[in-house]
């Protein structure tokens, strides 16, 4: 089958879609895997490349399941370990079953020097972990000599250090490197110079970068330029150069620039010659020495596997000095001759035989980045080699003696000879509150699970929550779900699956949202009961809300997101770094009212009308017209009322609907067609008739120049798909909202057809309405209904009543919810008609559906790989949080697997407010005042002044002002009770306020305090 006919099952892989494009998920779907070991590390790369959709898989292993891979692998069970099996064939239909898409087969022949590797011919890319040095090397010669090239990965996880290597052979192609979308760029001016400076509008930077190609279209004057491709150099922020432009024609307005994607050769070294000079990413620029230290490190434990035959023993200082005698031979055969850094290799030589899962859920996830790169050729490949430590967790552990670490014959063993038993029982016994069960809470529980996280006897327990259901596009990243799943809550259905990895662990799962309508559920009780909250949400109000409960319960929170190959973690630790709202992304930028409504300039805009344009007509109205009838039952009191002179809110628009509401399915083809023609033909006559295409400004400039661009009105033609698809779609719509059945026959084109020809268009007449041309205005929330208009509504209301048109039946609609991922129900077929219509009448490049779909329905797209690299990392900072470390040992990350980069850095220290004479204060900080029954305002403020030192000059609870002294009538609240004032509910024992202060000058602004959670009554203590 040819690649680029392959059809894909966008309900599964949508998400994915817009992260890697449909060429690169063709030629990923062709492809052949195989894969060598299935510890720790090989599942979760198996796991992320089968969700991702390569053709084939094969899983390599040849050890038994014991009781150690319970903890490393969650795909294996104890039944497993029981009867002994092979880890690839116990691992296999668990794996097989992530996607019925690919064909996943095991191996279990042994793979050693003597192994003909001819074998690895049928393969696309070869993947080594817990393979030796050694087979490492000659495997990856054999595959670098191949025609094409057999694409090389090698990772290993060794206790606290790992390792990721990629050689796709001496030159490869890559298509894509970034995957972000090609930049449009608006131009103001064109110089005609030598070389030619071309300026972007203004507030609107081009955000380029030299070296970048540009190719122009539409511009007025300098037309040559139309068409050509020129290499850029950046000038500012707002402008570039092109090369010689001064024998061309003067610039006169409009053009865009558009970014073009050229492909860039990517060369790579044999492993053997990598080793002793290493190409290394820099994870970690505070550290910008450790990728080399590590590469060392883990040089010296390959060599000391093959001096000894074994690895070295945990906790074992002999062996960490050997070690360490190998590391200072082995970094003078590298061409740096790297400085040793003895902590390191002593580490890794005490930890060598663990194995920290969420490690290897970050590289894992990493690594199979790179996989799907290999592949398709989207994306820069690591250029080659990765090293992740996590020092800053055992460096605390020194003075623990060597019986923390070793095996006590459990599923934790693993895990212990990294971290010790203390920190193991620690998580055991953990309280985690895990917000959200998409694709990063099922990763998040896993790494739970293998952790041992609320696993304790008497103490732990972890409580999940998701309103959602799961859906068919969950499945290409939420690795807990299977289709029989589909439709049920999302948190019951993880949980079980959670079980299956881990038997012991405790879940109490719910499907509440968490928000202040859910406080009596989560209140200050449960949040002070648990010992890190962790989040895993898809917006930002979600994130700020549980934030906000998080300092004032003062509980550690983990939070993380993905958006594409894109990640970032946050660990907030109470009284040691600021907290998610301490910083504020600047909002998203708003498409101007006037610009959706008549001066789009790109695909966003008619996008974004036609998706407003569902809104109201199909949502907003339907909703009103219920509402309205629901407050007046009856047309004939309604009509009575108006008579009388009373003015009903929303009546003029109700009957408006009311009379002119399809009752067949061919005044609903009507009523699309007459739509069709008020949309892209009237609107376009509007306003070149307001605003003729010689128009000037005051400046003497063209009225339509760009970014504006002049409308020209579309003729309805039958036979043109959009056009018909238009008339299909909105017809459905109205037939939907006004409850007119249809059946198949009414679809037909045969019927279609025979309405439309007999449909009478209203002509075109021109209005004096005004047309809003500024930028600031916003949409008016009332349009005033003229009396004409209000006799107009009395005529045909007494019209719908004399003619039977007013009963019951008529006045209901059923409102639509805007649903995108339910391909028949029509609605993305609309708002792409509606969309590209209305581009084709104002001359922007058009968007198929699946981009109108994306942009339309605000989806983020998403991969697994991303997600489990991102979950790893915030596993990784919950054992810190578990171990009470220091603030200099969390770390937050930002990552972007497509680049791929990878950023490390120290969290923020928490700031200090200062009020004034030494009293200050951070967000951790609350003040507390404990009261009784006849405590006033005037008392609280007094009580405030004695205990911290400083007179509050004004109270407010919430967004209610208790005490503001230059408000009407606020001095009277000095004698009311504190109980009178606040109003609590019966169980209520405390209020939560906020109190500022008098500036030391004035003039200027009251000096903020920090929150006073003010008691009722005394508390026992």
């Amino acid at each position: 089958m040819a690649a680029d006919s392959m059809e894909i099952d966008d309900a599964l892989y949508s998400r994915q879609r817009y992260v890697l494009g449909d060429t690169a998920m063709q030629k990923m779907a062709q492809s052949h895997v195989f894969l060598s070991g299935i510890g720790g590390l090989g599942v979760e790369i198996a796991k992320n490349i089968i969700l991702a959709g390569v053709k084939a898989l094969t899983v390599h292993d040849t050890k038994h399941c014991t009781k150690w891979d319970l903890g490393i692998n969650f795909f294996i069970h104890e039944d497993d370990v029981t009867s002994q099996r092979n880890r690839a064939e116990a691992t296999l239909p668990r794996i097989a079953e992530l996607n019925p898409y690919v064909h996943v087969a095991a191996s279990t022949v042994p793979l050693d020097e003597t192994t003909d590797l001819s074998f690895l011919k049928h393969y696309q890319c070869v993947i080594l972990t817990e393979v030796s040095l050694l087979l490492q090397k000659k495997i990856n010669d054999f595959c670098h000599a191949q025609q094409p090239p057999i694409k090389f990965i090698s990772a290993d996880v060794y206790g606290v250090c790992s390792r990721l290597f990629c050689d796709f052979g001496d030159e490869f192609e890559v298509l894509d490197t970034t995957g972000e979308e090609p930049k449009e760029i608006f131009i103001s001016n064109i110089t005609q110079s030598n070389p030619g400076i071309v300026t972007c509008l203004e507030n609107h930077p081009h955000r380029l970068e030299t070296g970048q190609f540009l190719t122009f279209r539409e511009v007025n004057g300098m037309s040559c330029l139309n068409g050509s491709t020129h290499q850029i150099t950046v000038v500012s922020p707002y402008s570039f150069s092109i090369g010689d432009t001064s024998e061309m024609e003067p610039y006169l307005h409009g053009g865009i620039a558009v970014q073009v994607k050229t492909p860039k050769m990517c060369y790579f070294e044999l492993l053997e010659k990598q080793i002793t000079n290493p190409l290394c990413l820099v994870p970690d620029f505070s550290k910008p020495e450790a990728p080399l230290q590590i590469h060392v490190a883990m040089l010296a434990l390959n060599q000391f596997q093959e001096n000894f035959g074994r690895g070295p023993n945990i906790g074992c200082l002999q062996d960490a000095e050997e070690m360490l005698k190998i590391a200072i031979s082995i970094s003078e055969t590298l061409e740096n001759k790297p400085q040793v850094n003895g902590d390191v290799v002593k580490w890794l030589s005490r930890t060598a035989k663990g194995f920290l899962p969420p490690l290897a859920a970050a590289v894992g996830g990493v690594a199979s980045q790179e996989v799907l790169k290999a592949v398709t050729g989207k994306f820069s490949p690591l250029q080659q080699w990765l090293y992740i430590d996590v020092l800053d967790i055992v460096t605390p552990l020194e003075k623990m003696g060597s019986e923390e670490f070793v095996p006590r014959g459990d599923r934790y063993d693993a895990l212990r000879a990294c971290i010790g038993d203390s920190l193991c029982q620690k998580l055991h016994n953990l309280n985690v509150f895990l917000v959200g069960c998409g694709a990063i809470g099922c990763e998040m529980l896993k790494n739970f699970a293998l952790l041992g996280v609320g696993t304790g006897q008497d103490k732990g327990l972890v409580t999940i929550t998701d309103p959602d259901l799961i859906e068919k596009s969950n499945l290409n990243r939420q690795f807990l779900f299977r289709p029989h799943h589909i439709q049920k809550p999302k948190s019951y259905t993880a949980a079980e699956a959670t079980l299956n990895i881990n038997p012991y662990i405790k879940i109490d799962s719910d499907i509440n949202k968490v928000c202040p309508a859910t406080e009596n559920t989560y209140s200050d009780e449960f949040y002070t009961k648990q010992d890190v909250i962790v989040t895993a949400l898809d917006n930002v109000e979600a994130r700020r809300y549980i934030d906000s409960r998080c300092v004032a319960n003062l509980r550690p929170l983990i939070d993380s997101g993905t958006m594409g190959t894109k990640g970032h973690t946050e660990v907030i630790v109470p009284h040691l770094t600021e907290s998610y709202n301490s910083h504020r992304d600047p909002p998203e930028e708003e498409i101007p009212f006037c610009t959706l409504k008549s001066f789009p300039a790109a695909i966003e805009h008619t996008i974004q009308w036609a998706r407003d344009k569902f809104e109201s007509s199909f949502s907003h109205k339907p909703s009103l017209f219920n509402k309205f009838w629901q407050t007046y039952p009856s047309a004939e009191e309604v009509l009575q009322r108006i008579k009388s002179g009373e003015s009903l809110e929303g009546c003029f628009h109700v009957i408006k609907t009311l009379s002119r509401r399809p009752r067949s399915w061919t005044q609903c083809v009507e009523l699309a067609r007459v739509k069709f023609e008020k949309y892209f033909s009237h609107k376009a006559l509007q306003l070149l008739h307001s605003f003729p295409l010689d128009t000037r400004l005051k400046d003497g400039s063209l009225f339509w120049q760009s970014p504006k661009r002049p409308p020209f009105p579309v003729k309805f033609d039958f036979n043109d798909p959009l056009h018909y698809g238009f008339i299909v779609s909105t017809a459905k719509l109205f037939a939907t909202v006004y409850c007119v059945p249809f059946t198949e026959k009414d679809l037909s084109e045969e019927t279609i057809l025979g309405i439309i020809s007999s449909v009478k268009v209203p002509e075109f007449r021109p209005s004096n309405k005004v047309v809003q041309t500024d930028e600031t205005a916003r949409k008016p929330d009332h349009i005033p209904v003229s009396s004409e208009d209000e006799r107009n509504a009395i005529f045909q209301l007494e019209k719908s009543i004399l003619s039977n048109e007013a009963l019951e039946t008529d006045l209901q609609m059923k409102p639509i919810s805007f649903e995108k991922d339910d391909d028949s129900n029509g609605h993305i077929d609309f708002v792409t008609a509606a969309s590209n219509l209305r581009a084709k009448m104002y001359n922007i490049e058009p968007a198929d559906r699946f981009k109108t779909k994306r942009i339309a329905g605000k989806i983020i797209p998403a991969i697994a790989t991303a997600t489990a690299a991102v979950s790893g990392l915030v596993a990784l900072e919950l054992i810190k949080v578990v171990g009470g470390y220091p603030a200099d040992a969390y770390k937050n990350c930002f990552l972007n697997l497509a680049i791929p980069i990878m950023v490390f850095t120290e969290t923020a220290e928490v700031r200090r407010t200062e009020i004034r004479n030494g009293i200050s204060f951070t967000i951790w900080d609350r003040w507390t005042i404990y009261g009784k029954e006849d405590f006033t305002l005037s008392d609280f403020i007094n009580a405030v002044r004695e205990k911290y030192g400083i007179e509050p000059t004004m109270v407010v609870q919430g967004v209610k002002m208790l005490y503001v002294p230059v408000m009407p009538g606020h001095i009277k609240r000095l004698k009311l009770t504190m109980q009178k004032l606040v109003k609590p509910s019966a169980d209520k024992k405390y209020v939560d306020l906020t109190v500022s202060f008098a500036p030391e000058t004035d003039g200027e602004e009251d000096l903020p305090g920090p929150p006073v959670r003010y008691y009722f009554v005394q508390e026992d203590n």
